[in-house]
């Protein structure tokens, strides 16, 4: 098996850029800034897809697709969505490549092949679904449009890092239409309690919800709501968003619809999403100096078995025991793998499935064979027992069970430990220069605040918390009088 992780009490940057590469989920390309999601890496990745479809179907919503290219004007259509995504845009400006003249091994651009409008490569959808949206939306009938889908985005990045920021990356875009503001209102609160839900009930990770501030928020929308996660070094990480886009997409594109009255009216608007960010959330909220750690609801497999023997005659009894388990197992909707192979020594074995996160490991030798056991081995506490086979099935569930809530559990104990409510900006530094964590503290609303506290710490603001504050509460930077409570905290 590969070398050791560096410790995260180390160097953690390193610890996870090792562990992302040692544990096979992703490796850096041929393509700067871009990454090649490897099978385990992907086979996550889709158990995320597969419940994040399930819940979003399950409210209405459908699946579509939309071209990666869009039209430079219709890109500048909302012109704070076109502003706020222009420096990360890659373009494309010719349709062909021809022999270089004086090396015919090399391809060269064809200078009479240039288009005549230049092509955004998407780094969101809005435009190009919008501009669609009009030729479908007429009527108060064809309302609510709730669309979704599944696709690769361009946002060119200088400094990179699989899974957390590169220039090409997965995610989901929904995109909805409505007749009315509260409609639209409802609709980007509900997906952000969908994915707020999603974050704690499969991937075993608190998280607070929130809205953005004016300088955080998406770029041509009214209100942006998110759900923030906390790392294991005390960073933030935005784990998911929803926008309340109000008419300003409808008004750029045009997209108006025929009320019950016979009124023309601008539609309103929604769009949110979550992206392959969240297999460096999952990563970095569980895993530990020995590799990843996943929760049992997201494990590619669940259970492992390897088998432990010294000559065929071993390994063919121990094989049909195996067999009959893996069967039991599938039965029961769990999924298993059986390692067979006879190019690996079960130490090393041990050491890939540690490794890789796997929750549950059962090992079966030629004497659990006679004392009818197995050996049952948790990843999340590394703890090994030993237990009959004939309970082993029941034990396997419960077991799983376990280690999902274990997950959550250490998780959230470690976010209340490391929220903070502080009483002054003193204080604040303090804990933004160490350890740092979430820190409540209550803001003035403005902008000049928000960027001094920005400059002095590098703590952003991860959220307002949507909760009433007291009757003269004062700003912890300014002593101005407060507007809302707030989370800060360095982030990813």
């Amino acid at each position: 098996m590969s070398k050791h992780l560096t410790k995260r009490s180390e160097n953690y940057s390193k610890w996870y850029n090792e562990l992302v590469v040692q544990a096979d989920l992703a490796e850096n390309s041929a393509v700067r800034g871009c990454m090649v999601i490897k099978p385990y890496g992907y086979a996550i990745w889709e158990k995320m897809q597969k419940e994040l479809d399930k819940m979003f179907k399950a409210t209405g919503h459908e699946n579509a697709y939309f071209p990666l290219l869009v039209p430079k004007h219709l890109f500048e259509a909302e012109e704070k969505n076109a502003e706020g995504f222009a420096k990360e845009c890659a373009v494309v400006t010719h349709y062909r490549l021809k022999s270089d003249k004086n090396d015919k091994s090399k391809l060269i651009v064809d200078p009479e092949a240039k288009l005549e409008e230049e092509l955004v490569i998407r780094p969101t959808s809005e435009a190009i679904i919008w501009n669609t949206y009009k030729n479908w939306i007429q009527s108060y009938r064809d309302l609510p449009k709730k669309i979704n889908q599944w696709a690769n985005v361009m946002r060119w990045e200088m400094r990179t890092r699989l899974f957390l920021r590169t220039s090409e990356f997965l995610w989901q875009e929904g995109h909805t239409a409505h007749a009315t503001k509260q409609e639209a209102i409802e609709e980007a609160e509900l997906m952000n309690n969908i994915y707020a839900k999603f974050a704690e009930k499969y991937m075993a990770m608190p998280v607070i919800k929130g809205t953005k501030s004016e300088s955080e928020k998406f770029a041509g929308a009214v209100k942006t709501y998110c759900i923030e996660a906390l790392m294991q070094d005390g960073k933030a990480l935005q784990a998911g968003t929803s926008h309340f886009l109000g008419q300003n997409f409808a008004k750029a594109f045009d997209v108006k619809y025929t009320s019950k009255e016979g009124k023309q009216e601008y539609v309103w608007a929604t769009s949110w999403g979550v992206s392959t960010r969240l297999m460096g959330a999952l990563i970095m909220s569980h895993s530990d100096d020995s590799g990843l750690v996943l929760p049992p609801k997201l494990a590619p497999y669940q259970v492992v078995i390897v088998p432990i023997y010294r000559n065929d005659e071993q390994f063919t009894q121990i094989s049909e025991k195996a067999q009959e388990i893996i069967n039991e197992l599938e039965d029961h909707h769990i999924s298993v793998k059986f390692d067979d192979r006879d190019t690996h020594k079960p130490g090393w074995k041990f050491a890939e499935y540690e490794m890789k996160g796997v929750p549950l490991r059962i090992g079966i030798g030629p004497k659990d064979l006679e004392n009818n056991t197995v050996e049952l081995a948790r990843r999340d506490t590394l703890n090994k027992s030993f237990v009959k086979q004939d309970g082993l099935i029941l034990e396997v569930k419960q077991t799983l069970k376990d280690i999902q809530n274990n997950l959550y559990k250490k998780s959230q104990n470690f976010m209340r430990k490391n929220t903070h409510k502080v009483e002054s900006y003193d204080e604040f530094k303090s804990i933004t220069n160490g350890d740092g964590g979430f820190i409540e503290a209550y803001w003035d609303g403005s902008a000049n605040t928000e960027e001094q506290i920005k400059k002095d710490t590098k703590a952003t603001i991860r959220c307002i918390i949507d909760e009433k504050i007291p009757e003269g509460s004062k700003c912890l930077f300014s002593q101005k009088k407060a507007v809302s409570k707030v989370l800060y905290a360095k982030a990813y």
